[in-house]
């Protein structure tokens, strides 16, 4: 199947939880963003970066499926944005700690919180300055905002990274992030809140745009894959 740009394909895969064999029985966001971009039909195509390629596919499964079709506006935002660079991991499971902290269960805040404390611990390891652009403050605050809603959290986390003495030495890597990104997105799913699906969505959007900004990939146009959804 060849993708088709400029239009939709004769037969739009409809957005469902998990991972399909074909189009015909239904597709996830990154299965769907695979064939946009060209792809073998893959759930883990080469055209994102593997750890927003796994906040995507979180997102996909713990939305409602009444809520699910939304998502499909930001499937062509994800086309190109991969790359080498290890902040990638770091900013996008700190955007989905932070944006879980205040609303997931006491036992997932505890784990969000030492998550976020390890990112931050690793940005600044990483030295995460971004000349002339507002992430890297924008980031910073939301460690605060996230940790002042949570405080017996973010006391117990201290006092656990307190007693884990190798702590200041672990280095972070996909799977830390993947883990981070699986207990925020779970957290918020089932978070007793209005609108977990709004949140959901508003998380993938922000790791979209924190990617490209990292990545320095222009904007696409969603015309360009969606005009019949835009």
């Amino acid at each position: 199947m060849k993708p088709v740009q400029g239009s939709l394909p004769d037969i739009m895969p409809v957005l469902s939880r998990g991972k399909h064999r074909t189009p015909k029985s239904g597709g996830c966001f990154m299965e769907f963003a695979s064939y946009l971009a060209g792809e073998s039909w893959s759930d883990h195509p080469a055209c994102t970066h593997p750890v927003l390629a796994s906040l995507a596919r979180m997102v996909n499964d713990c939305s409602s499926d009444t809520a699910r079709s939304r998502l499909a506006l930001l499937i062509p935002s994800v086309i190109g944005l991969t790359g080498p660079d290890k902040r990638v991991e770091i900013v996008v499971a700190l955007r989905a700690g932070c944006e879980a902290l205040p609303v997931a269960s006491l036992e997932r805040q505890r784990a969000l919180t030492v998550g976020i404390l390890t990112c931050e611990r690793n940005a600044s390891v990483l030295n995460l300055q971004l000349p002339d652009l507002p992430l890297a403050e924008q980031l910073r605050a939301s460690i605060r905002v996230a940790l002042d809603q949570a405080p017996d959290a973010e006391r117990w986390a201290r006092d656990f990274i307190g007693s884990m003495h190798p702590w200041s030495h672990t280095k972070f890597t996909p799977r830390t992030a993947d883990t981070i990104i699986r207990v925020a997105v779970q957290g918020i799913g089932e978070a007793c809140i209005s609108d977990p699906d709004a949140r959901l969505y508003t998380l993938l959007d922000h790791a979209i745009n924190d990617c490209r900004v990292l990545l320095g990939t222009r904007t696409p146009d969603r015309s360009e894959y969606l005009p019949a959804l835009a």
